[in-house]
């Protein structure tokens, strides 16, 4: 018997045969090992992040996530290095605020576009930030503090300019209606080491570097500056309760390059959130208070727009811009 095929069958009976034939080319990504762009130097709390994320999802996917710490420039060359690899979804980011929303306001020169640049592929952990005090300055909570600035001069220091935690710092300003003077030093370390000598009496920090000091009282906590109090210090109140509306943090999440195929986002992507879903994993960012997201590509592009908005009036309020 034969059988004749309309055109218009033969065209869908053609296509369908290309995506069987195609089909079982790309479900066997990844081929080799992914390397994963960490933006900052080894240590920081991206950096932690980035490398329990990277050892799960190699178990998951069945092939090595190598990480490269690509430091420099508030995170910039890193995320350019990525925005400039090829896009067949062996090279990622770890993507923060500083590289998706912060920088692209703040540098004169843009060395890529966060949003055309990238394909977003999950949106992982939230982390707080925290606003403490040396112990010798006379506040125990956020009003006090806004008190004080009110009569004489302070100042803070934050891990430098155009950081995410100075950013932080120049929001509560605003918002309080005070003027504190930021005090920038290169990184964490060097500026929380003032702070605990009094050099200079206030921080905005990362929780998780200035936890093992609030614990120890070498730092006092006035505030987290997320929405909800932090799991790990649960009687220290977010800066909200006293400035409603108040929230800042940092997040990490993964991109890869545009114009990377979907089947690879998806297959990423569905890696990622289970390794977020991991019990182990779980409780490693416990420790540190972050907040699991493991978010869709979509809700992470959802996510960059609106922190790019929020940040835009903060920066220019500021005056902030870098070369």
């Amino acid at each position: 018997m034969t059988v004749t095929l309309t055109r218009r069958a033969a065209l869908a009976l053609t296509a369908a045969l290309a995506t069987v034939v195609a089909a079982p080319a790309f479900a066997e990504f990844p081929e080799r090992p992914i390397e994963l762009v960490i933006p900052f130097a080894a240590g920081g709390s991206t950096d932690v992040v980035g490398r329990i994320v990277a050892e799960r999802m190699s178990q998951e996917l069945g092939q090595q996530v190598i990480v490269q710490n690509v430091g420099g420039a508030g995170g910039s060359l890193g995320a350019q290095q990525v925005a400039e690899a090829e896009a067949d979804g062996y090279t990622i980011l770890m993507g923060t605020v500083a590289t998706h929303a912060l920088n692209p306001l703040i540098l004169k020169q843009k060395p890529y576009d966060p949003v055309a640049d990238f394909a977003p592929v999950s949106l992982l952990v939230l982390v707080p930030n925290v606003l403490a005090v040396n112990p010798e300055l006379p506040v125990t909570t956020v009003q006090e503090l806004i008190d004080l600035a009110k009569t004489q001069p302070l100042t803070y220091a934050s891990s430098g300019n155009g950081t995410p935690l100075h950013l932080s710092g120049e929001l509560f300003k605003a918002m309080a209606g005070v003027d504190i003077v930021h005090i920038p030093y290169k990184g964490s370390g060097p500026a929380l080491t003032d702070v605990l000598g009094n050099q200079v009496p206030i921080i905005f920090d990362n929780l998780p570097s200035a936890s093992g000091h609030i614990a120890s009282g070498k730092l006092r906590a006035l505030g987290v500056t997320t929405a909800e109090r932090a799991a790990s210090f649960p009687d220290v109140p977010t800066i909200a309760e006293t400035l409603p509306g108040y929230e800042t943090y940092t997040w990490n999440a993964l991109f890869a390059p545009a114009g990377t195929p979907p089947e690879a986002i998806a297959r990423l992507n569905a890696a990622a959130k289970v390794a977020m879903a991991d019990p182990k994993v779980i409780e490693q960012m416990a420790t540190f208070s972050a907040t699991i997201i493991a978010s869709t590509p979509e809700e992470l592009a959802t996510h960059v727009e609106a922190e790019m908005a929020k940040w835009a009036p903060v920066v220019e309020g500021a005056n902030i811009s870098m070369d």
